[in-house]
This record gives structure tokens, C-alpha cells and sequence, in this order.
């Protein structure tokens, strides 16, 4: 076993905020690394060390792998944590870690290598008793080929690049028609985006759930699995709301997946925190998806109701200590909410906004958490994820994480640029939320822009109009009167927020 005595963290903002305490709890000194973007983050100011890598592009800084290792060896640094994102599951950075003799927070090269392909990632469990999608068990180029065997298989299928993940390069075809011109597309997207241009062919789940399951294996052979996350709510095929448990999984279709998911991970020799995903269909019947090497992003609500720190886990793992418990001392407590709070705009198709955080408040009291790396007065950039930060509450019971959830979504001030708050107030207060009974085509269901307008409460139109006499002269409180109603109901909260206050 080694002791880590010095973790650079291979990433930026609030993923490199959370691991560096942890790391510090540990006792563990830390070096931040930074683009000319990031210069003023707060991960910057909080690591021991920091050193930037160059100018804001990714290609230019964050995935400068060679230079990274450079800087750990000038630091005497000795382990390398990569987050998630950028070079998280990349297998020749993990091997180009381990070969500088340094010690990668993560799984091997190997497991990265496997499950870094969803064909191969396929292809390895099927030595389990894990259910698979109905599909190709390999990739397919050829147009006819790939005809027939969507034909086999039955439409609607979805074409899916072998190397993918966020959406891209996977398309619906609904009928034979439109089949080759969709294939043409996700090759293309695949190329583009992975420089992989391998597609596959399966089965599309029409009202499909999102449900994952975490996993932590040490390098002893044992493995464990921390109960499931429900991410169904989700925006061009990425997540927005996240729970845990999911409202729909029974303790025996939990054990199932759980066991499933420690086979996938020991079919790969699996080791550190990685995470299995499954793709549920209307009668409950689960499939295995694929498997993220790396921390999740949502992996706080798993932390909230097991106890346990997975970035802890992960640097004892790293230095090989056995896991310090075993299936049946994990339990579940309570209930625990995620939601993503990005600079993105939901009345215009949540394309992404730019600018400045002229106001930014945390919402603050019990059950509460918020994972962020920005600061009142900073720019957003556009060089990356619009992920400002992640909002996450714990109850008692699923009850009290919503309600809990709302509360600290209103109390969230942020002003300067348009976030998704407004639509997770909405997606949580809709009956199919509540209810439990929703699938990953939430918003396509269920959300228009125009729900997000509020209209006025009596008591805000008398509060509108004693401000308006109180700060205004009477002609000019007419205006203003006018001007609120009109702002209140368009959506915007800051009248809203300003009548709390005063009021």
C-alpha cells in the first residue's frame, strides 16, 4: 500500500472543489491546475499549489496530459484524481499516470479500455446472467446489412456510436424509411465528436427510465454496490434531476440490479468507484446500458443517504486498502435530490447563456448541500459545461427532499444570466414527479416555455402596488405597476424575490 501525500486534481471547478476537501480531510496537500479562464476560481485559490496550463480552450489546457504529468513531477506530486469529464475516462492517460510512476484515483487502464466501448463493454458481461438490450453485438457499416438487422431486431430501434455518451451520435429511426439517412447522420456525429465513427444497432425502449446503480471495488476483489440513482429527468439525453432511491424500485428489483451491476464491474476486474447504468422499460424490466469509469456527477445523493464519502473511498482504494465494509453493513436513509443548476436558458430550448454572476446566493438550512465553483461577480465561460453548480437536499422521506428542494430552489439568488431553477421548480411540483410515474421524455411530455410564467398571487399585486406609492410618485407607480406584473408573469423572479425580502 502506498500513502498519498500530494493529489493534483486534473479538473476544474466544483467536481475539483469537492475533491480537494475530501483530500484535505485526509490530511492530503493538493495542487490545482487551471486554464487562463479559471484564473480567479475558487478551486485555484483553495488547492496548496496551483499552476496553469495554458490558454481557456480544452484542447489547450485541461487535456494536456503530458504537461500535467510534467507539473506533478516538478511538485512532487504522487497521485493524480481526474475527476470527471476531460481525461477521466481516457485509458492512455491512466496508463501514461501509472508509467510515470504515479498512482491514478481511478480504475485501470484496462477497465477503461473495455468499458470505454459499449460493443466491448457488451461483449464482456455477456458472461453474466445480465440482461442486454435486444442488438447488434457488433458495429455495422454497411447500409443493407444494417437494414436487415434493424428489421430483425423491430422498429423503432436507436442507432448508438459505439464510443458515445451525452446523446451523441445516437438517433431514433422510427420506420425502414428513414433508416439510412439517420445511420449517415450518427456516423458522422460519431466520427466528430469520438473520432470513432462504430455504430451498433438495438432496440429502442420507448418509455424508458434512467436508473443507475453505484458500485465501489478495492483492489482485493471485493465489491460492493451503494443502492440505485433515478435520472430521468433529463434534457437532449442529459440529466438534469437526480434521486435517490428511485420511487419505482422494489427491495427486490434492487438486490437484482445490484447484483447485476457488481457482475459487470467483475467482468472488467473493476476496481475504485465507477458507475452501472440501466435502461428500465414500462413493466420494470431492467437492461444494462453501459459503465462510467469515473465519479458521477450526481453521486452527492448517494453520499447523503449511504454516509459514505466516495472520494474518500476512492484515494483508499487508490492506495490499496481494502473496503472498510461490506454489503450488508450499507443501508439506505432517507431520501436525497440533485438538480443541476446550469446557465442555460428553458424558454429557448435550453440553449446555453453567458455572463456574469451579478448576484449569486446560496440557499442555506437543514438537509441542504450545494457542490459549486464560481463566486458572486464572476463570468461564466464559454469554453465549457454551463454547469454553474448542483443543488442537493436530504429527507427523511421523498416528501421532505421536494418540499426541502422547492424551498431552496426559491431561496437560490441568482442574477445575470438565465438558469434552469425555474424549470426544476416546475418539473418538481408536476404531478408526474410527484407521483413517480415519469420516464426520460419528462420534458417532452410535459414542458412548454410558457409554463414556466407565474401568475400574480393577490397578496404579490398588493405588495406590487404598496411598493409602487412607497417609491414612486403616483403617476410613476402606475409605470412601475405595469412593468412588475409584466415581468412577474414573463417569468422573471427577481420581483418575486425582492417582495420576499421587503415583504
Amino acid at each position: 500500500m502506498s500513502k498519498i501525500q500530494k493529489l493534483l486534481v486534473a479538473n476544474r471547478g466544483e467536481i475539483a472543489l469537492r475533491i480537494m476537501r475530501s483530500a484535505r480531510e485526509l490530511g492530503i496537500q493538493t495542487v490545482a491546475v487551471y486554464s487562463e479562464a479559471d484564473r480567479l476560481s475558487p478551486h485555484v485559490k483553495y488547492a496548496d499549489e496551483a499552476v496553469c496550463l495554458g490558454p481557456p480552450p480544452s484542447n489547450l489546457s485541461y487535456l494536456l496530459s503530458d504537461k500535467i504529468i510534467e507539473v506533478c513531477k516538478e511538485l512532487g506530486v504522487d497521485a493524480i484524481h481526474p475527476g470527471y469529464g476531460f481525461l477521466s475516462e481516457n485509458a492512455d492517460f491512466a496508463k501514461k499516470v501509472t508509467d510515470a510512476g504515479l498512482i491514478f484515483v481511478g480504475p485501470s487502464p484496462e477497465s477503461i479500455e473495455v468499458m470505454g466501448s459499449k460493443l466491448a463493454a457488451k461483449q464482456a458481461v455477456s458472461k453474466y446472467d445480465i440482461p442486454l438490450v435486444p442488438g447488434t453485438e457488433e458495429a455495422i457499416s454497411d447500409i443493407a446489412e444494417a437494414k436487415q438487422r434493424a428489421a430483425e431486431i423491430g422498429y423503432p430501434i436507436l442507432i448508438k456510436a459505439s464510443a458515445g455518451g451525452g446523446g451523441k451520435g445516437m438517433r431514433i429511426v422510427e420506420s425502414e424509411d428513414d433508416f439510412e439517412e439517420q445511420m449517415q447522420r450518427a456516423v458522422s456525429e460519431a466520427q466528430s465528436a469520438f473520432g470513432d465513427g462504430a455504430v451498433f444497432i438495438e432496440k429502442f425502449i420507448t418509455s424508458p427510465r434512467h436508473i443507475e446503480i453505484q458500485v465501489l471495488g478495492d483492489q482485493h476483489g471485493n465489491t460492493v454496490y451503494l443502492f440505485e440513482r433515478e435520472c430521468s429527468i433529463q434534457r437532449r439525453h442529459q440529466k438534469v434531476i437526480e434521486e435517490a432511491p428511485s420511487a419505482v424500485v422494489s427491495p427486490e428489483m434492487r438486490k437484482a440490479m445490484g447484483e447485476a451491476a457488481v457482475g459487470v464491474a467483475k467482468a472488467c476486474n473493476y476496481y475504485g468507484a465507477g458507475t452501472v447504468e440501466f435502461i428500465v422499460d414500462e413493466n420494470l424490466n431492467f437492461y444494462f446500458l453501459e459503465m462510467n469509469t469515473r465519479l458521477q456527477v450526481e453521486h452527492p445523493v448517494t453520499e447523503m443517504i449511504t454516509g459514505k464519502d466516495l472520494v474518500k473511498e476512492q484515494i483508499w482504494i487508490a492506495e490499496g486498502k481494502p473496503l472498510s465494509f461490506s454489503q450488508e453493513d450499507l443501508q439506505i436513509n432517507g431520501h436525497s435530490l440533485e438538480i443541476r443548476v446550469y446557465a442555460e436558458d428553458p424558454k429557448n430550448n435550453f440553449l446555453p447563456d453567458i455572463g456574469n454572476l451579478q448576484t449569486y446566493r446560496r440557499p442555506q438550512g437543514p438537509g441542504i448541500r450545494v457542490d459549486d465553483g464560481f463566486e458572486e461577480g464572476m463570468d461564466i465561460p464559454i469554453y465549457y459545461d454551463p454547469m454553474i453548480a448542483k443543488l442537493i437536499t436530504h429527507g427523511q422521506n421523498r416528501e421532505e427532499a421536494i418540499s426541502r428542494m422547492i424551498r431552496a430552489i426559491d431561496d437560490y439568488q441568482i442574477t445575470g444570466i438565465q438558469t434552469t431553477l425555474d424549470f426544476c421548480r416546475f418539473a418538481l411540483k408536476h404531478e408526474a414527479f410527484t407521483s413517480g410515474n415519469f420516464d426520460t421524455k419528462f420534458v417532452e411530455k410535459y414542458f412548454h416555455p410558457d409554463l414556466l410564467d407565474q401568475p400574480l398571487t393577490e397578496k404579490e399585486e398588493e405588495l406590487i402596488a404598496a411598493l409602487a406609492v412607497e417609491f414612486f410618485l403616483q403617476e410613476k407607480g402606475q409605470e412601475m405597476m405595469k412593468g412588475a406584473k409584466q415581468e412577474v408573469t414573463s417569468g422573471t423572479s427577481a420581483w418575486r424575490k425582492r417582495l420576499k425580502i421587503d415583504g
